[in-house]
């Protein structure tokens, strides 16, 4: 059995790269923190895309809760593994930085970097074992050019592209790949306070990105077809950074 398992997959991002790895087959682990009635959505929607899956409720941010939850997984799942890792949970606390809070900086970095080191380590032998893997981190637009008032969000997106690549050039010889996508301006939760009339006339593609278009990317770098794509970041932003 194939299996995927993405973080933060209960919205947004996570839940269109829940319902396409569910379209390519996938058996999916969406991961998520506090709301249960949006993960169970997606895993209804997972479903309905012809796959089946499972909620894995633990907080990425946390060492003891990932290490816990997922040997546990594993446990469960003897002969199994998880071959497709999707990095997207992420948060955002936006404020200047001579007024950003200690609480602001930790709580960002660490759900959006710490969480990539936990998770990914967590999955990570498996896959070396085996001699296959795909690992998917989101980035953003954010961590290639820097945004004002997303000190913490840029350092912790910039830091994941940079760990992509090193983690990369570890293990691209067992056959296991680990890419990054950068979305830039995509209509989901995380935006929604966001002006979008404005914002939209920086881009060249005049509107703010789709959730599944971000996760077609992600679905073409989960496939076997993507296995000389490795220690890549790949944006979607309708042209705004090139």
């Amino acid at each position: 059995m194939n299996i995927a398992l993405i973080t933060g997959g209960s919205r947004g991002i996570g839940r269109a790269c829940a319902i396409k790895l569910a379209q390519m087959g996938y058996y999916v682990l969406i991961n998520y923190r506090s709301n249960d009635a949006e993960a169970n959505a997606t895993l209804e929607q997972v479903r309905a895309a012809g796959s089946d899956g499972e909620l894995l409720k633990f907080d990425v941010g946390n060492k003891e809760s990932v290490e816990t939850a997922i040997a546990k997984w594993q446990d469960n799942h003897q002969g199994e593994y998880i071959s497709v890792l999707v990095n997207n949970a992420g948060i955002r606390k936006d404020n200047l930085m001579m007024w950003m809070t200690d609480d602001e900086w930790d709580n960002v970095l660490g759900t959006n970097l710490n969480s990539f080191m936990y998770v990914t380590r967590a999955c990570l032998k498996d896959m070396l074992v085996k001699k296959y893997g795909r690992i998917i981190n989101m980035a953003s637009l954010s961590g290639l050019k820097g945004l004002p008032g997303q000190t913490n969000y840029s350092a912790a997106k910039g830091g994941m592209i940079a760990a992509t690549k090193a983690l990369a050039q570890e293990v691209a010889r067992k056959n296991v790949t680990v890419n990054a996508v950068a979305p830039g301006f995509i209509q989901t939760d995380m935006t929604k306070d966001l002006e979008e009339a404005e914002l939209k006339k920086q881009i060249p593609a005049n509107r703010f990105g789709k959730p599944e278009e971000v996760a077609a990317v992600v679905g073409f770098l989960a496939s076997k077809e993507a296995a000389y794509v490795n220690g890549q970041c790949i944006s979607v932003n309708g042209g705004l950074y090139t």
